[in-house]
């Protein structure tokens, strides 16, 4: 749903929303705070590399099997703080850094990691006064912990991996009393000043006048005007981390800008904090939605991960001893000979808590995802139909609407899977009820889509109308289970129902109770083909400090600064997916899409990437921010087709449903004061140029279902960069207008208004790579100009490849379930083709708890095209069989013969070497084996 302000007058009954509501069509910056405004962010961005205050007490260390301890000391302020280092399974290393005696614990994130961390063990290679040399196990990789100043150095044989500490931007604002409510020890003054910062503190003081000022905000911060009152004082944290070798960084969504990371130098960090922003800017660091603290780091030689876990407000500087420099810099610098290696700077910032920093080792791009699955998990496997086509807008009016629009679908042969109500669709923004007037009869409606074998997916936000005569609000206050503010009372703020409270979904009664609401006979109205969106889950709070919560609310003993970006992850993701799960008794996998997301969020569902805009721009960024969030190990992802605000071209949602077409996540979605877009209201020429894309979707889908299959078994993404396949061909570093769907499908979409070719870079030395519509094929390693109409989409096959296809489309994925098979079989010079073929029900959990699934490989080699059981004990059988088989590349043959008994027809383009072999008539879950004769004997397979 739309963020605030832009709702109706009226709406908010006593909230004075004249002097909110914008004319403008952008986000409106002072509402959000920049690095300068917030407090701790500010401080800390004050410090300046150099020497560091902290030293390691090497006579401290302990080592047991498992993990290093060892006290650090503050020399400024004689405070000790603990370093503990783990060496995890999978080449992966943990550095916590706490304080040794904290007045009070501090938060540590809680529900992100899946299980205990296996470890490995440590051991000791050498020792003296200067410092510690550690053996990681890998094949000479060793830790370094340098005493004086304190520094953590990875070592792969001569190579510094990376650092810690390297550049002295470790600080740690210790707990303490104010000044004001305890004596006055010698040297007090110091023990007040923030840690390592007390260059800046006597700056600042010199500014005022030698006076120190509660609005330096380490006491109190006040934002516009919204007052934080900072009981526990300042407790913000950050560390320095150094990449050499490394000019390429990724990750750390949610930002609307390129794939790449740029330097931060002389402009805003990136930020992380869960944010409702009104008409978000593109191409800046400014926070969104959603905030992951992952971030990629990349070279020809090696992918790194650096994963900072912590839930607070969080900021991350980059920099760079490359930036700035031109192509000619660089390449006078290699004629020169200079010495001058390549490096990354890294420094992440946050509010409260500890560091707990998960360094993965990679080498490989595929060991750093598999390294992050192993921490966070891997994305859920969506049910089959969650991958089709869906239908939304804020707000499908009524039950007659929803019909008129489903009919409209099958009149012009457009399938799609679900059709989704907005916040209208309740009584009065009362979540887990139906509008009387509008939807007076919900289950007549739901049978309605059933039928045709779609489904729907209803709204529920977090934020619960306060009123004594609502069931869900008045059993959330009889439990005592509200947000609470620093006072002791429920935390009220005002979403869409007006006055509203916000369950407290961190803790675990609150999440069962919730879950437990959507049982069939607790939510009415509700079948099993409904299914759940949460929207607003940042938390959005209208007349909040930055439109979300205060931080000094209380979430039990801890503060919500300490878990805001928690929140969503807990509310989606934890509670309703539960209870979606629950209602089926634990058989039916669920389908829920969030707004607000954190680490770990891929366990759960989809994201999207909120409300954007129909322009041109918005359509490009969603390519990068896609990929961005793919990285990070959240795969389904996708971005409002269309945009959500303003009205699109013809031209623009033609490329956009072209675009969606060939992401993760395939949703339209528009503004409540938005004209209506259903795809055939546009003139029957481009109800036939969007039918067509959605159709390319659906007979795709048995290939995305086993991308998603391979996604939730190994936390590879689904949709992934260029260089993620390519690791060595530097040409692919920046791309993020083109991308990979597995690692067989290259997808150039076309995103310029008015576009007459694109140019897409194909990778790959001595690859080939074949255009899907026309067959023709192409060298690797080159930049190919396509020339583009209104149809076209250019999407490629690599050689060496064989993706299945269902080119028999239905109304929806439900009705494809037994449809024949087409197999296009792509050679290469290179390699053997390979593929895999993935069934299942489709939608329940009985692939993993009785192994009820067909996973097959299929290889052509040698003239003979195979399918094999890859999981012998797996138990599953389908009535779908191989209609067609398509060899692009191939030679003619003489004969096909399967297992060589039955003939099969075949054709043979020669212009473009294209084979089709008609019927072959295998049952897709079989052993079976095609051969084609050569022109000479067959040959002994």
């Amino acid at each position: 749903t739309m963020s605030f302000p832009w709702f109706r007058m009226g709406l908010l009954l006593g909230l004075c929303i004249s002097l909110l509501l914008g004319g403008s069509w952008a986000v409106d910056r002072g509402n959000f705070k920049t690095c300068d405004q917030s407090a701790f962010c500010k401080r800390q961005r004050a410090l300046k590399p150099g020497q560091s205050p902290y030293r390691a007490l090497l006579d401290t260390l302990e080592l047991s099997d498992s993990r290093l301890t060892l006290q650090l000391i503050n020399d400024n302020n004689k405070v000790h703080l603990l370093l503990e280092l783990y060496r995890l399974q999978g080449n992966i290393t943990r550095v916590k850094i706490n304080e040794l005696k904290p007045l009070k614990p501090r938060y540590e994130v809680p529900d992100v990691l899946v299980g205990d961390q296996p470890t490995e063990p440590l051991s000791v290679l050498s020792q003296d006064d200067n410092g510690v040399v550690l053996s990681l196990g890998a094949e000479s990789q060793r830790l370094i912990v340098s005493a004086r100043p304190f520094r953590l150095d990875i070592m792969e044989g001569p190579e510094v991996l990376l650092s810690l500490n390297s550049r002295g931007l470790l600080a740690f604002e210790h707990l303490r009393l104010r000044k004001d409510t305890q004596a006055d020890p010698e040297g007090a003054e110091v023990k007040e000043n923030v840690d390592g910062a007390e260059q800046q503190d006597e700056e600042q003081k010199a500014e005022d006048g030698g006076k120190d000022k509660e609005e330096d905000g380490l006491w109190e911060e006040t934002f516009k005007t919204h007052t934080d009152s900072k009981p526990n004082g300042p407790t913000s944290i950050s560390l320095d981390f150094s990449l050499p070798g490394v000019e390429h960084v990724y990750g750390i969504p949610e930002h609307a800008d390129n794939l790449k990371l740029k330097t931060t130098d002389g402009g805003e960090p990136y930020r992380l904090y869960n944010l409702d922003v009104f008409q978000y800017e593109l191409y800046n660091p400014m926070a969104l939605y959603g905030a992951v603290p992952v971030m990629l780091a990349h070279n020809a030689q090696r992918t790194m991960g650096i994963f900072w876990l912590n839930a607070a407000e969080t900021w991350v500087d980059i920099s760079s001893n490359t930036a700035g420099k031109t192509v000619f810099g660089k390449m006078l610098d290699f004629v020169q000979g200079s010495s001058e290696t390549p490096q990354t700077d890294v420094r992440w910032i946050s509010e409260s808590g500890i560091i707990d920093v998960f360094i993965m080792l990679g080498p490989k791009p595929s060991d750093v995802f598999s390294q992050y699955a192993s921490l966070t998990g891997t994305q859920s496997f969506p049910p089959l139909a969650g991958l089709g086509y869906h239908q939304c807008r804020w707000n499908y009016n009524d039950q007659d609407d929803v019909k008129a629009v489903d009919q409209g679908f099958d009149q012009h042969d457009i399938p799609y899977d679900f059709i989704w109500l907005d916040i209208e669709h309740t009584d009065g923004k009362r979540y887990f009820t139906w509008d009387p007037e509008k939807f007076p009869q919900p289950k007549e409606m739901l049978h309605g889509i059933k039928d045709k074998r779609r489904k729907m997916v209803a709204i529920v936000d977090p934020h619960i109308k306060v009123d004594s005569g609502y069931k869900i609000h008045s059993e959330i206050r009889a439990r005592d289970l509200y947000v609470k503010n620093k006072d002791g009372g429920d935390y009220e703020g005002w979403c869409w129902p007006g006055n509203s409270g916000y369950p407290d979904f961190t803790n675990p009664e609150m999440r069962a109770w919730w879950a437990s609401m959507f049982a069939y006979d607790k939510y009415e109205g509700s079948m099993e083909n409904l299914y759940t969106w949460n929207d607003m889950n940042e938390p959005s709070v209208f007349n909040g400090p930055e439109v979300t919560m205060y931080k000094d609310a209380m979430h039990g003993k801890w503060e919500h600064r300490d878990v805001h970006n928690l929140y969503g992850l807990y509310v989606q993701h934890m509670a309703t997916t539960d209870g979606l799960i629950q209602r089926s008794g634990g058989t039916e996998r669920p389908f829920v899409l969030t707004r607000a997301f954190f680490a770990g969020s891929q366990r759960y569902g989809a994201v999207w990437t909120g409300d954007n805009a129909a322009e041109w721009d918005h359509l490009k960024i969603s390519i990068p921010m896609c990929l961005s969030l793919g990285l990070v190990g959240i795969s389904l992802c996708g971005a409002d087709v269309g945009g959500f605000f303003k009205s699109p071209s013809a031209e623009l949602l033609v490329r956009w449903y072209q675009t969606g077409a060939y992401q993760p996540f395939f949703r339209a979605h528009a503004h409540l004061d938005t004209p209506r877009r259903e795809p055939w209201l546009f003139g029957p020429e481009n109800t036939a140029l969007i039918r067509d894309a959605i159709r390319q979707r659906y007979t795709l889908l048995p290939y995305w279902y086993q991308q998603f299959y391979q996604a939730h078994k190994t936390g590879q993404p689904v949709m992934r960069p260029l260089w993620v396949e390519y690791p060595k061909d530097t040409a692919t570093f920046t791309i993020d207008d083109e991308f990979l769907i597995g690692q067989d499908l290259l997808v150039h979409p076309v995103t310029e208004e008015g576009a007459r070719g694109v140019t897409a870079y194909l990778p790959g030395q001595g690859e080939v790579w074949y255009d899907v519509h026309t067959f023709q094929k192409h060298n690797g390693a080159q930049n190919l100009y396509i020339p583009v109409t209104m149809s076209s989409i250019p999407v490629f096959q690599r050689g060496g490849s064989i993706v299945p296809r269902k080119v028999r489309v239905r109304r929806s994925s439900d009705c494809m379930e037994n449809d024949p098979y087409t197999l296009y079989v792509a050679l290469s010079p290179q390699r053997v083709a390979v593929g895999e073929l993935y069934i299942d029900d489709g939608h329940t959990f009985n692939f993993q708890t009785k192994k009820e699934f067909i996973h097959r490989s299929l290889t052509f080699a040698n003239n003979a095209l195979a399918s094999r059981n890859l999981f012998p004990e797996s138990n599953f059988s389908t009535d779908s069989w191989i209609e067609k088989v398509l060899i692009l590349g191939a030679s003619k043959p003489n004969k096909c013969w399967v297992f060589l008994t039955t003939s099969v027809e075949f054709e043979f383009e020669a212009s473009m070497s294209v084979l089709t072999l008609r019927k072959p008539g295998m049952n897709a879950g079989a052993d079976w084996t095609v051969v084609l004769q050569p022109n000479q004997e067959i040959q002994d397979i």
